[in-house]
């Protein structure tokens, strides 16, 4: 079961990222613009937990997206040393253009699933990794 999860998930990954790749991103960057194109301002560290990296990669991918003048950081008025990210209005245009087009992809790539099949396997997955979490 772990190895055709592993081999699936490896599958699923490369057909993203090949995707997300000819909008000229990596998939690091997508991440961290779809969080923001959703959610969203955050501050940095609120992004890591949600992508599950740590800091310094999102900083790294923080200075490679504003430098593409994607997003922009602006510090916490309240709190400087609290940093957020937001889209600029360039990055927010990007991800409503190419958003919808990957989406579209991965639903493709899922369609071998039936829809009563994708909810099943997500609530199977979620259930998984909640109690993987919980275990010592």
């Amino acid at each position: 079961m772990w190895v055709a999860l592993a081999r699936c998930g490896a599958s699923v990954s490369r057909a993203s990222a090949d995707d997300i790749r000819g909008y000229g991103l990596t998939q690091a960057q997508f991440a961290v613009l779809d969080v923001l194109y959703h959610k969203g301002p955050l501050p940095l560290r609120a992004l890591g937990r949600k992508l599950l990296v740590t800091s310094g990669n999102v900083t790294f991918v923080a200075d490679q997206l504003e430098k593409a003048a994607l997003l922009r950081r602006r510090r916490q008025a309240d709190d400087r040393r609290v940093i957020h990210a937001c889209l600029t209005a360039k990055g927010e245009a990007l991800m409503a253009r190419i958003f919808p087009l990957h989406a579209e992809r991965m639903r493709a790539v899922a369609s071998v699933l039936s829809p009563a099949e994708q909810a099943r396997l997500a609530t199977l997955l979620k259930k998984w990794g909640k109690a993987v979490r919980r275990t010592p």
